[in-house]
């Protein structure tokens, strides 16, 4: 069992981080939390979730023990895979999510793309004495802001991600577009979590 992986940062995307370890190139899946937190740094520690599928090895990387121990309770709830988890974790911190389920706040969860409402009631029944023995989490820390004006490099990444996380380019593009016209020095990890509440 990886319990974490600590190297040099080679690549890093929102939805996806390159680490180097010992020689071997690690890819994992990670939040948006988890992007801002080690953005602009060259190098990372990231604790591990590993999912082992007949078809599939796939490593999912977290900022904090807190952020996959949350990522670990959400999949444990029927319904909710592990792509959905990391959505919920890139749509909201950990400390706003334990907010929403311990107060019932089934409509901010079912907010969330590929959560409905019998998935949102779900989470909160299964998780709310859970998240007690984990803790209200701090804020995760947020990187450096980019300050940029309206540029192609943070409008294609930022589609990048979105179009990783599955949704179609085409809309995505256009949402996009209208949050980097509106407000045009956001980062791109900014612009996704904006999106994510735009895109239906």
């Amino acid at each position: 069992m990886i319990e974490y992986i600590k190297g040099e940062l080679t690549e890093l995307t929102p939805a996806m981080a390159t680490i180097e370890a010992a020689g071997v190139g690690y890819g994992l899946n990670i939040s948006l939390n988890t992007y801002s937190a080690i953005q602009n740094k060259k190098e990372a520690k990231l604790y591990v979730y590993e999912s082992i599928r007949e078809d599939a090895y796939v490593l999912f990387g977290f900022y904090n023990k807190k952020e996959r121990e949350m990522f670990q309770l959400l999949i444990s709830v029927s319904g909710v895979g592990a792509g959905t988890a990391r959505m919920v974790l890139s749509s909201m911190s950990v400390s706003e999510l334990c907010q929403a389920i311990s107060t019932g706040n089934e409509r901010v969860i079912k907010g969330i793309k590929g959560i409905g409402l019998k998935t949102a009631q779900r989470i909160i029944v299964d998780l709310r004495d859970k998240i007690v023995a984990l803790g209200i989490a701090d804020e995760i820390p947020a990187g450096g802001t980019m300050s940029a004006p309206v540029n192609n490099a943070v409008k294609d990444e930022a589609v990048a991600a979105l179009t990783m996380l599955g949704f179609s380019p085409a809309p995505t593009q256009k949402v996009v577009l209208q949050i980097l016209q509106q407000q045009p020095d956001l980062p791109v990890e900014q612009v996704v979590k904006q999106a994510l509440k735009q895109i239906k």
